[in-house]
Parts: structure tokens; sequence; C-alpha cells
């Protein structure tokens, strides 16, 4: 019996200590559960910061096509390749590259002009060379129908007489259209009449008034 009530009294310490432990360990806070458990929340980005950060990408965005496009003009524009001596090394500024790139483009717009303005003379010219081409064809033709014709010589007295009727009627043509105020004005008018009363076919139809006017003179 005795021994009976020892070992019953150290199962009730026993059993005792096991209650207080598990009371204490229960009074004390888990870090661990904790550590698990916690987490920050993540940073929600509000709108006045999202529209900065997008205001922010759509000027760098402006800033790069800026840039690229003054690369492109560098790279385009002849005279941006070359070296300005007043500059040196130093990298063409914007203002200067879109100067020279304004002075380039009224120069192709002056060489445009002019190369308008040659095309339109080579075509008066092709125009005159056609109908020299018809009139001698006419001559040829002429000539070939009529063989005996034109065998006599032509004094130098008709031929006088021709260059005389040709000039008297360009004369005519001048003296009614010619002002002669000023020298300018007198340049102007001379260029208009050349193109008015100068053409190949007013010459021509000039030079074959002329001819016929002799022949039924002279016949």
């Amino acid at each position: 019996p005795a021994l009976f009530m020892e070992n019953a009294r150290k199962g009730s310490i026993v059993s005792r200590a096991n209650s207080i432990g598990s009371t204490s360990a229960s009074s004390v806070p888990n870090t661990d559960d904790e550590d698990s458990d916690y987490h920050q929340e993540p940073y929600k980005e509000s709108y006045k910061d999202r529209r900065r950060r997008a205001h922010t990408q759509a000027e760098q965005k402006r800033r790069d096509a800026i840039k690229k496009g003054y690369d492109d003009l560098q790279a385009i524009v002849p005279t941006c390749e070359q070296q300005d001596f007043s500059i040196g090394s130093q990298k063409l500024s914007k203002a200067i590259v879109l100067q020279k790139t304004i002075d380039y483009i009224q120069f192709l717009h002056k060489e445009k002009k002019k190369q308008e303005e040659e095309v339109s003379t080579l075509r008066k010219d092709v125009m005159a060379l056609q109908i020299m081409k018809v009139n001698y064809e006419q001559i040829v033709k002429a000539h070939q129908d009529n063989p005996n014709e034109g065998k006599d010589q032509v004094s130098d007295e008709v031929k006088f007489n021709v260059f005389q009727g040709i000039m008297d009627s360009l004369f005519q043509s001048f003296n009614a259209s010619i002002s002669v105020t000023s020298f300018q004005e007198l340049s102007a008018c001379v260029f208009s009449w050349i193109e008015e009363h100068c053409k190949p076919q007013t010459l021509r139809d000039i030079v074959i008034g002329v001819l016929h006017q002799l022949k039924s003179q002279l016949y």
C-alpha cells in the first residue's frame, strides 16, 4: 500500500506538471504561426501615380520621336553632313538642323522650277524642229515632183527682197508691240514680242507670204 500511494503521488505530480506546462504553453504567443500567417499587403498604385507614370512614358516617347526626326534630317539633308567650321566638331543644334533643312528645301524648289523651265524650252525646240522637218519634207517632195524647177540661180537682189520682206513684216509687229519708255519695259516687251510673234509657225507663215508675193511679182 505504501508503494501504491507513492506511485499515485508521483503520478499526480507529473499530471499537474503536464497540466501547468500545457497551460503556460497555451498562454505564450505562437511566434512561428504568426510569422507564417503575417504578410505585408502589396503597394497599391494610386490613380495619380498611374497618371504621372503614363505621362512620363508619353513624354519620353515624344522626346525619342523628336530626336529620331532630327537624326533623320541630319542623315537626309546633305548640307547637315558637311562640316561647319564655325561650329567645329560640336554637334549641330536643332535650330541649325532646321535652318539647313529649310535652306535645302528652298534650293530644291528653285532647282525644280529651273528644270521645269528647261523642259518647257526643250519642248518648244522639239516642236520647232518638227515643223522644220515637215517643211523640209515638203520642199524635198516639191523638188521631186518638179525636178526642173529651181535650176535657175536666184540673184542676190531676189534674196535681198525676200529678206527685206521678212524683216519688214517682223518690224511692223515689233514696232506695234514694243514700248521704249524705260529699259526695263523695253526688255519685258522684247521677250513678250519674241514669244508672241517669233513662233516657228508664225515665221513660217511670214516666209510663205513673202515668197508668194515675190513669186507673183517675178512671174
